[in-house]
């Protein structure tokens, strides 16, 4: 590792680094490229649905199934090469028992992402850093929408897309066990689970966490079906505007990063301030879009595709928000954290697309209708604000006294990277 810091006086001294680029950008690279093909295989299925439920193929010869709408959007979670195989066996039920068992493998990302950043980052770059790794969510859905609908569109077929992230997956599960070091504490530390719920900054980021999820999911799954149905682009170019927003995310991610550094830096912000205010722009600016969404007429496309630019684009906040916000309040158990709020966050993100469901059951409108669209986004633009609303009120960037950081020695120890496989 090539920067090293040290307490004194109750101020964290950080020794500036070595080199340029050392060890620990290796390890941003990778966690980088986990969250792009995670994300990414994810994405595969929300636009390769179109053509795999579609009764008019580019390919004759490549199986569709008009069965699978429902059932294949009801887990909004990841992808493994075995889908196509599965569904061609088992149906919809079949996608299903491959998201779930994904979605369960994938659960572990996040928290040790966490883990990871939380011994090789310095405090001074880790909303800089949190960003970059995370800014691979929104690319892994800017790569993977207009790949999936360029293979969905055409002769090879919709089944090639699974194959190819799987096989990226599995390779860089190759070169991660080749490269990836950690840096563990030496010593088992007690997780103060009762102090960890009952505390108001960790439920604020729960909080925050699955308000996020809800209108993530919610676009992301359901962005190819408006695309499509009422602003009637077919799949080839509804993959490239599927993508667009995500683009826009994934720049805008990157540029806020550092100004959230830069801003806790100089004094301008306290980290709980600089948290609360970037998380607020990734919640309540998409929230206003969302809302301005439901005043735009289905033939005003242009306009429509720029309020989900700014709606997506805008929700980079959160990556410098509530994402990186486990860290600060306790750096001992950012990683037991994350997984918390992921997997609880997770239940939001399998419950906006059957949200969709229920809605257009209840009101009796079909994806055509516009009035359906309204009632989704004017939900998902709710839940941004009330929950935006609770963290801005309850957050923190403040090291919680529960941490264990006593007991951890973790700002002592020589740190000693060590091969995940070993």
């Amino acid at each position: 590792m090539n920067t090293d810091t040290e307490k004194s006086d109750n101020k964290l001294i950080v020794a500036k680094p070595t080199k340029f680029l050392g060890v620990r950008h290796l390890q941003y690279i990778l966690l980088l490229a986990a969250m792009v093909l995670g994300y990414g295989m994810r994405t595969v299925l929300n636009v390769g649905v179109i053509a795999m439920i579609s009764d008019d193929p580019p390919n004759d010869k490549v199986p569709t199934y008009p069965e699978w709408a429902s059932g294949a959007m009801f887990i909004s979670s990841v992808f493994v090469v075995l889908i196509p195989y599965f569904g061609a066996q088992f149906g919809y039920g079949g996608v299903i028992a491959c998201r779930i068992i994904q979605g369960m493998t994938q659960g572990f990302l996040f928290p040790c992402n966490h883990n990871l950043l939380s011994s090789w980052t310095p405090i001074i770059d880790r909303a800089k850093v949190g960003g970059f790794v995370y800014a691979g969510a929104p690319l892994g859905n800017v790569v993977a929408m207009p790949i999936t609908g360029m293979i969905a569109a055409s002769s090879v077929g919709w089944p090639v897309a699974f194959y190819l992230y799987g096989s990226l997956g599995i390779l860089w599960s190759l070169v991660w066990i080749w490269l990836g070091s950690d840096s563990p504490s030496t010593h088992k530390i007690p997780t103060p689970w009762k102090s960890i719920i009952t505390s108001l900054p960790f439920l604020a980021i729960l909080v925050a966490h699955s308000g996020q999820n809800w209108g993530f999911w919610t676009l992301l799954t359901e962005i190819p079906s408006f695309m499509e149905e009422i602003l009637g682009f077919k799949i080839a170019s509804n993959s490239y505007l599927s993508a667009l927003p995500y683009f826009v995310q994934w720049i805008m991610g990157l540029a806020m990063s550092p100004i959230a550094d830069l801003l806790i830096m100089r004094n301008v912000l306290s980290t709980g301030s600089s948290r609360k205010l970037f998380n607020s722009i990734g919640l309540f600016i998409p929230a206003v879009a969302l809302i301005s969404l439901t005043f735009v007429s289905a033939g005003q496309k242009i306009i429509t595709i720029v309020m989900l630019v700014i709606a997506v684009g805008f929700n980079a906040g959160v990556y410098v928000g509530y994402t990186v916000n486990h860290i600060d309040i306790s750096p001992v158990h950012a990683g037991t954290l994350m997984g918390i709020t992921n997997s609880l966050a997770n239940i939001f993100s399998i419950l906006a697309p059957l949200a969709v469901d229920a809605i257009k059951a209840i009101s009796g409108y079909e994806e055509t209708d516009k009035s359906l669209w309204n009632i989704v986004f004017f939900v998902a633009a709710g839940i941004y604000l009330l929950t935006g609303t609770f963290y801005i009120f309850t957050a923190s960037g403040i090291v919680q006294p529960w941490d264990n950081l006593e007991h951890s020695k973790k700002s002592e120890r020589e740190v000693k990277p060590t091969c995940l496989n070993s």
